[in-house]
């Protein structure tokens, strides 16, 4: 059976394209990294793909707002390609500033019930660069399938991590919907308002969402930075679970397989 075809799409400023492409072949998937330029004088090449991968770093140098350049520059170019891919089945992935750039695109939280979204600065004022815990709200993102591990451990680095609504109901109205998928947890798996188990003070401790289909996932943690144990600053001690990959590498197998 032939393997599903990844495409990690890099921009001026992206710096984590090598370790999401190594990600989605660890999984399963054959891989190609394009620039963004590339394909905007190709749209048409998508159709070739099932996986669309925005990974993270710092697009156009977050000159405008995190993510901004890049989400104008697909909603321009790349509109129509990435309607036809989504409505086709296609399967999208925004890792970090790949998140920001998939909310302000408008493809997230794509609920038509709700207003527009924001990833804003984090409530530290600062960069976060820590490990968290993520509590997992599995259901029907082929991403998070059903019987999903409850929590998960990855690493964030990120300053605009903050996932906030224009109106504060719209949350639970996503949470309602199903498409918060994703909290920052305490050491106990619960999720947290409270700094630093939630680095950037995202209420409702949202740490990823997805669209109403499930098939366009956002999260600011780093699931390609975790898909070996010894990924983990405490391999050694996790090493007597039993576990043979890292918690992210689950995310990318999850959705192949929902392709295969």
């Amino acid at each position: 059976m032939a393997r599903p075809r990844a495409i990690v799409l890099r921009a001026p400023g992206t710096n984590c394209d090598e370790e999401t492409a190594a990600a989605w072949e660890q999984a399963g998937a054959e891989v190609e990294t394009w620039h963004v330029g590339r394909l905007a004088e190709s749209p048409a090449a998508l159709d070739a793909f099932q996986i669309l991968t925005i990974p993270g770093g710092f697009s156009y140098g977050d000159d405008l707002g995190a993510g901004r350049i890049l989400a104008a520059r697909l909603e321009s170019a790349l509109g129509e390609s990435l309607r036809r891919f989504h409505e086709r089945g296609g399967l999208t992935l925004g890792i970090c500033n790949g998140f920001q750039v998939l909310v302000r695109a408008g493809l997230l939280p794509g609920n038509a019930a709700t207003g527009r979204a924001t990833l804003a600065r984090n409530e530290s004022g600062r960069f976060e660069a820590r490990w968290v815990r993520l509590a997992v709200r599995p259901g029907h993102s082929p991403f998070l399938p059903a019987g999903f591990a409850p929590a998960i451990e990855l690493p964030v680095a990120h300053g605009e991590g903050r996932f906030v609504t224009s109106d504060a109901a719209d949350l639970t109205a996503l949470d309602r919907a199903g498409q918060v998928v994703l909290q920052y947890a305490d050491h106990e798996g619960r999720p947290t308002d409270q700094y630093p188990d939630n680095p950037n003070g995202s209420p409702m401790a949202i740490a990823g969402v997805c669209d109403p289909t499930g098939r366009i996932l956002g999260l600011m943690p780093h699931p390609e930075r975790f898909v070996d144990p010894w990924h983990h600053p405490r391999w050694t001690r996790r090493r007597d679970s039993g576990l043979e990959t890292g918690d992210g590498l689950a995310i990318f197998s999850s959705a192949v397989r929902n392709l295969a």
